[in-house]
């Protein structure tokens, strides 16, 4: 038997996911995941799974497999596979790949639950993919975790099939974390901020299984708390919004951390739709319309999961802070109106209960500095904190940090801790602790915290963006389908001005009157002494007004002939439009492709100062008319419309029915659209409705 050649490489191979859709390997998945035996193939990657399973206490079966020792890490070795007691729940092989891809035959011709492939050298290397798919079709019906993957931890059962370091121990229930990444791994288990991990669970190629998979069998146990994900990647984005909503479905809310998941901005063009939304915005709409919470950092993930943990969901993310100095109260205050965080004022009533319970000096607030006055009196800081958490707040959080532990000194902070404790049993209010900075809770103190329920925040802006993720993620969201997942295969053809507007002409969307022309004298005969705009017209002119090919206010036969000679330059198609100048407000619509999560919908305040504001929002495709009038009303050009400082109401409803019509179209056409904008949508006055001023399509043939 040959040792595994090269260790896991951490970069991620999005190779061929064989998963649900084409076998349903949850049993075999479970069976691995969460095993009554184990078997172990190799040399000292091997033998380290055997000590890791010992260490955390796992109280099944182990089995080394070995054909010259006859005992590893102090347990009787079987020379080869056919020599085993039993068929094993999980194996663990960490041998070179070819010897995994024979050895995964046998173990499926034997009835193993499932394998995690350590071995490197598969897809994620030039000369890998045939070695890759002889191991799918070697495994038949039993699950795969990898290749080029560290594993998997279960930290509930003591089962662990990782062959390095890590840093945590048993747990009777806690947070499952999934990552893409197996260093990353390793580093999250090294958290010091209490929250219990159940399980940790690692990639690698998803050959066969995929994150999707390992989210529906983590939920499924009863132990698991919530998920956190770390994705570079998605294989399948319908069957990973399947899985969320089963997740969610069963009370489990999902946090992801991402890492560049698209890069549509990079695809895009001619349109300003990408650039506005940027690289990222497809896949975080995405991420929002099936529920799942956002975080950008680690910090944010492991705080958001803390309280997700704790109290199971997030459905009023307002804040009142409690704090001996008034130094945190501002820095409080000021991360939570970044983090668009509520802190509400407190009543009157509330604010006399307070108040009555603390020295005559201190000013009730929320923030709220409570002073010195009473450090270290329990009954005194339980009868504030009590009273804090009656103003019916969504979180009540105590900032305190910690000294030293060097120092010996912290017994009045416990002190504060207990009586908080105490406050929240009393009250039933969600109460959490926060501190300024990281080493603020040392771990002692963090665990002491999360076994009682009280999630141990640390750093201001960390926290409130974790309170912001974990609201997003205990949303109850309906099943989302993503649209234009399927592509057709041939190039984008750019659609010309005249022809992206029949086409939105022809699914009810209204554009100006207008003629196409050829000469001089034509030009001067269709625009008569009406005052018009005259446009070269183009595939290629993208960008009109940067090009000096848009010509407004013409009016007269002179002008007229000016201008087409000065446009005739650009192209020798010039399109004639009625001069439209009574809008209200101007917006932007666009929907464009994204290679990840198919069609997006990005809406905002447009015309020529688009990208200027970049006032936007980016949602997936496919929303109900009452969402869509919402977010119009959100923007900068929806307040206009709805009368700013005494002007005129915009059309909104016709505004609404415009980008209606204009998802219509994307839809209908959703395995072929590429781009598609509207810039700007001129929204007139109340009842003269809204007109696509301007418009360009590409779309696949």
């Amino acid at each position: 038997m040959t040792l595994a050649q090269n260790m896991p490489s951490d970069a991620t191979h999005n190779g061929t996911h064989h998963n649900a859709q084409d076998g349903d390997f949850s049993v075999s998945l479970t069976r691995l995941l969460r095993p009554s035996s184990i078997a172990v193939i190799g040399g000292k990657w091997a033998e380290a799974v055997v000590l890791s399973c010992v260490e955390v206490g796992f109280k099944g079966d182990i089995w080394p497999v070995h054909p010259h020792k006859e005992q590893v890490a102090g347990y009787k070795a079987y020379p080869d596979l056919a020599a085993l007691p039993a068929p094993p729940d999980a194996v663990f092989l960490g041998v070179n790949r070819k010897t995994s891809i024979a050895m995964v035959k046998e173990l499926s011709a034997l009835g193993a639950g499932g394998v995690v492939v350590f071995a490197s050298g598969f897809a994620e290397v030039a000369d890998g993919k045939d070695y890759q798919d002889a191991l799918i079709a070697a495994a038949g019906d039993m699950a795969i975790l990898g290749p080029n993957c560290y594993g998997m931890i279960n930290y509930l059962d003591g089962a662990l099939l990782w062959p390095d370091v890590h840093g945590g121990e048993a747990v009777d229930s806690g947070v499952a974390l999934i990552t893409q990444s197996s260093n990353l791994a390793i580093n999250l288990t090294m958290q010091l901020g209490g929250l219990p991990v159940a399980y940790t669970l690692t990639l690698g190629n998803q050959a066969m299984i995929g994150m999707a998979d390992l989210i529906k069998v983590v939920a499924a146990d009863e132990r698991v708390t919530a998920i956190g994900l770390h994705i570079e990647g998605i294989n399948d984005v319908a069957a990973f919004a399947e899985a969320v909503y089963s997740a969610k479905s069963m009370g489990k809310s999902v946090l992801v951390l991402k890492a560049g998941l698209s890069d549509a901005a990079q695809n895009m063009t001619i349109s300003h739709t990408a650039s506005l939304a940027g690289g990222n915005a497809a896949s975080e709409a995405f991420f929002d319309a099936i529920g799942v919470g956002v975080v950008h950092s680690i910090e944010e993930l492991l705080g958001g999961l803390s309280l997700l943990h704790c109290f199971g969901r997030i459905d009023d993310p307002s804040l009142m802070t409690m704090s001996c100095s008034g130094g945190e109260a501002s820095l409080i205050a000021d991360a939570a109106m970044r983090g668009d965080i509520p802190m509400p004022e407190l009543s009157d009533d509330i604010a006399k209960q307070i108040k009555a319970t603390v020295n005559p000096l201190v000013t009730v607030s929320n923030p709220f500095d409570y002073h010195t006055f009473d450090w270290g009196d329990s009954d005194r800081l339980t009868r504030t904190f009590s009273a804090c958490m009656l103003a019916g707040i969504g979180l009540t959080a105590l900032i305190i940090d910690f000294p030293k532990p060097v120092l010996g000194r912290a017994e009045a902070w416990q002190t504060a801790i207990e009586a908080l404790l105490t406050a929240s049993q009393t009250t039933g209010a969600k109460a959490v602790v926060l501190a300024s900075m990281a080493e603020g809770i040392p771990h002692d103190k963090a665990r002491w915290l999360m076994e009682r329920g009280i999630p141990a925040m640390r750093g201001f802006d960390h926290s409130i963006a974790a309170i912001k993720s974990a609201f997003h993620a205990s949303q109850d969201k309906a099943m989302v389908t993503p649209a234009g997942l399927s592509q057709s295969d041939g190039e984008p053809d750019t659609y010309d001005e005249v022809r992206s507007k029949a086409m939105l002409a022809k699914h009810h969307v209204n554009i100006p009157k207008g003629d196409m022309v050829k000469s001089q004298d034509e030009a001067v005969q269709i625009a008569g002494n009406r005052r018009v705009v005259m446009k070269a017209v183009s595939p290629t002119l993208s960008h009109k007004t940067e090009m000096g090919a848009v010509k407004l206010n013409i009016q007269g036969k002179e002008m007229v002939a000016e201008a087409y000679n000065e446009l005739s330059q650009i192209s020798g198609d010039i399109l004639i439009e009625d001069m439209i100048d009574d809008g209200v407000a101007e917006l932007i619509v666009g929907v464009s492709h994204d290679p990840v999560v198919g069609l997006y919908l990005m809406l905002g305040t447009g015309g020529i100062m688009a990208e200027l504001l970049r006032d936007t929002a980016t949602l997936t495709i496919d929303l109900p008319r009452h969402q869509v009038k919402d977010i119009v009303l959100s923007l900068k050009a929806g307040q206009m419309m709805n009368g700013w400082r005494g002007q005129a109401k915009g059309d909104i409803e016709a505004a609404v029915d415009a980008i209606m019509a204009i998802q219509a179209l994307a839809l209908s056409h959703a395995s072929q659209i590429e781009e598609l904008e509207v810039n700007p949508l001129l929204v007139r006055a109340e009842g003269k409705g809204a007109v696509a001023v301007d418009a360009l399509i590409r779309m696949r043939s």
